[in-house]
């Protein structure tokens, strides 16, 4: 398996030349036909998966239910998804300097939305390609200022930098 990839990130497949795939749009989203029953109690959101051929022929790809695993949490739990929602691409065929988009429903507590892994094995012509990995996660988990310690801020990436930037801005340091 190769390093996961972050969110929005292209990765390309060496079989297959030209051809890429990214996942993308991790957000926090209501489905369009309404909730499924199922669903009660979690907090929906959507991914996109993006595939593009900037090859010089056609490839016919498939991107159906079972070839995207969507898991959310330090576990890895699975996130329910939302067959009924969703949209796939199913037997289409990508012409160089096209796109396909297949985009995904699913729904998980709201407190585990903060780590996102997306697996995808796409099909290409009747060839599976090798599993790709992307991580991301959605921010709609805030914690309320009276329930974070009071250093939980300064191990965020974001307290970080602006820590960098007032030591070089302050007389005295290099």
């Amino acid at each position: 398996m190769y390093e996961p990839n972050v969110v929005g990130d292209w990765q390309e497949y060496d079989e297959h030349a030209g051809l890429r795939v990214r996942v993308h749009r991790l957000e926090a989203a209501e489905p369009p036909r309404g909730r499924d029953d199922a669903a009660v109690g979690l907090t929906y959101f959507t991914v996109r998966v993006t595939v593009e051929n900037r090859g010089a022929q056609p490839y016919g790809i498939h991107l159906e239910d079972g070839q995207i695993d969507v898991r959310v949490g330090p576990d890895g739990e699975g996130a329910f998804i939302d067959w009924r929602n969703s949209q796939f691409v199913e037997g289409f065929d990508v012409y160089p300097l096209r796109r396909a988009t297949a985009v995904l429903y699913a729904a998980a507590p709201e407190a585990a939305l903060s780590h996102v892994d997306v697996q995808v094995q796409l099909r290409v012509e009747d060839d599976w390609a090798d599993r790709r990995l992307w991580t991301g996660g959605i921010g709609v988990v805030e914690a309320t200022p009276a329930a974070a310690p009071a250093s939980a801020g300064q191990h965020s990436l974001a307290h970080q930098v602006s820590a960098f930037l007032k030591d070089q801005t302050e007389p005295g340091t290099a």
